[in-house]
């Protein structure tokens, strides 16, 4: 088998697919069964971590120290969003060109592809399985929500368990990042790695570009383009 040279780190929620707000639905109930406090609303969940969320939405519900809560409350907000993977498939869809740039780069050996996302672990597993897509990626190299609150720091933690599994360091350069907000092109940059960033979520492409993006992309439906970016 051909040596992994090249590792690419997908973010998940509007890069490969939208949930069509199942996550949200899940989340109500998580917090109420855990904490027993009503619940009211969620911060903004685009390009952060589901730990920097939970710290936030804790605190607009009185809870200024969630980190009792937080391993419970996972827990409990993964199993309920597993309960909900059939509306998931039914509200939820692939984004343009999503499933053909995973499945192409799927057959080159040279490339790896993982997640780094603000998913919970579990939560990203049954994102992508719900579309038939977790086949196309290593999840036990991924970086995600839980690891830290801050989006560099899983890329960091990505590029660590890469090493470990696959015996050697990935080259910054054979590096890529791949999302839709400003959080996943700085967590690239932060990384010494590339930042390849679609404009298929709330960014537009002008304000990914002043981030500082190596290239921003429309969305990932010129298929053999983004293979060819993302594998050579």
């Amino acid at each position: 088998m051909s040596r992994a040279t090249r590792l690419v780190m997908w973010d998940v929620d509007h890069t490969l697919l939208a949930a069509g707000g199942v996550a949200r639905l899940a989340y109500a109930p998580a917090f109420t069964a855990v904490t027993g406090v009503v619940w009211r609303e969620m911060a903004h969940p685009a390009g952060r971590t589901d730990w920097d969320i939970a710290v936030e939405t804790f605190a607009m519900h009185g809870i200024d120290d969630c980190e009792p809560h937080l391993d419970a409350f996972f827990t409990v907000f993964a199993a309920e969003f597993a309960a909900r993977r059939e509306l998931l498939a039914h509200q939820g869809r692939v984004l343009p060109g999503a499933r053909e740039v995973l499945a192409a780069l799927g057959t080159r050996p040279q490339v790896v592809q993982t997640l780094v996302t603000g998913n919970i672990r579990p939560v990203a597993v049954d994102k992508l399985a719900a579309f038939d897509l977790a086949a196309f990626v290593d999840f036990e190299i991924g970086g995600y929500g839980t690891d830290d609150v801050v989006r560099a720091t899983l890329v960091r933690r990505s590029l660590e368990r890469a090493a470990a599994k696959y015996g050697h360091a990935f080259a910054p350069s054979d590096v890529i990042v791949v999302g839709d907000t400003v959080y996943d092109v700085t967590a690239a940059l932060a990384n010494g790695v590339t930042a390849v960033a679609v404009a298929t979520g709330g960014t537009s492409a002008e304000a990914l570009a002043a981030a500082g993006a190596h290239v921003v992309l429309d969305d990932l439906s010129d298929v053999e383009a983004v293979v060819d970016l993302l594998a050579d």
